[in-house]
């Protein structure tokens, strides 16, 4: 069993700051890229951002300059830190990793439950 743990969401102010944090446990023999995705009321879930094994990072548009991903391997742990935060940053805020329980198995998507973020005008 794997599972991804988000914590850190919350109510802040227009401009405010939020760190987002998610813990994968379990049987886990490698991680792969981890990936932060949110979801708006009445919206699809949108990539936000992606880190690599290696530290390759890739972020979406609407959040490029605001919002920076890392992780640390050793802990099995992905962050989100959000600078400037605006109302439409407002969602349910996911957590994704592709990992692998055991040498030799493939690599299969795993989702946390989601953290609240919500950005008041």
């Amino acid at each position: 069993q794997v599972h991804l743990v988000e914590s850190g969401g919350g109510l802040v102010e227009t401009g405010g700051s939020l760190r987002l944090s998610c813990a994968a446990s379990g049987t886990i023999f490698s991680i792969n890229s981890m990936a932060w995705y949110r979801q708006a009321p009445g919206n699809q879930r949108e990539l936000v951002a992606t880190i690599s094994s290696s530290g390759r990072t890739n972020y979406a548009d609407s959040v490029k300059g605001r919002v920076t991903v890392s992780r640390d391997n050793a802990k099995d742990t992905v962050y989100l830190q959000m600078n400037g935060l605006k109302p439409e940053d407002t969602g349910v805020y996911y957590c994704n990793a592709e990992i692998a329980p055991f040498m030799f198995h493939g690599y299969s998507s795993y989702w946390g439950q989601g953290t609240q973020v919500t950005v008041s005008s």
